[in-house]
């Protein structure tokens, strides 16, 4: 792959961001990648770590809380610390990793905001799925989904929806035993 840049030297830097949900990618050599400040590791660096790049996000967005909070009142505020291991928020930021599950639920209103800068928006990770059994694992979301769906639409009493949604189960479900009945 050729710089996209220059077109004259080979892409060493492969630079995707996804806004909104549209994905751009670009292919740049080391020279355009550095000239353009997407290079995070140069020459004489240390490098770039990935706590670095966690720690760089959450002291970004713990400056933009402080700021709000600072606005609010002057008292200071005594740092949020896990009940179990006793862990610190500037801890976390420090290390990049938490020191056991309830810190999860501890700074969760911490960690929110920039989970969803990391995942365009959402909150939830979806992940990525095989392509050879990938078919049948979202056919079985879509079925869970939709029986859910099923099940508030007879809560509301919504009885020609409900139908419409059943019969869509039926549809997917017919579909998923065909296909694993011929091997896929």
């Amino acid at each position: 792959m050729i710089c996209q840049k220059c077109n004259e030297r080979p892409a060493a830097v492969h630079f995707t961001q996804v806004v909104n949900g549209e994905k751009t990618t670009i292919q740049l050599c080391e020279k355009c990648a550095h000239e353009k400040g997407e290079l995070f590791m140069s020459e004489g660096s240390t490098g770039f770590s990935f706590n670095d790049l966690l720690a760089g996000l959450l002291n970004w967005d713990s400056t933009a809380f402080q700021q709000s909070k600072s606005s609010q009142s002057s008292q200071p505020q005594a740092p949020v610390q896990c009940d179990v291991c006793k862990m610190t928020y500037q801890q976390f930021v420090n290390i990049g990793r938490f020191g056991c599950t309830n810190c999860y639920k501890t700074f969760h209103n911490k960690i929110t905001p920039i989970l969803k800068r990391l995942h365009s928006g959402n909150v939830k990770h979806g992940g990525k799925v095989p392509k050879r059994i990938g078919g049948s694992i979202h056919v079985r979301k879509k079925i869970q989904t939709l029986k859910a769906e099923l099940q508030s639409l007879i809560a509301d009493e919504e009885f020609e929806k409900a139908a419409e949604v059943r019969d869509q189960i039926r549809s997917l479900e017919n579909n998923l035993l065909d296909g694993e009945g011929n091997g896929q």
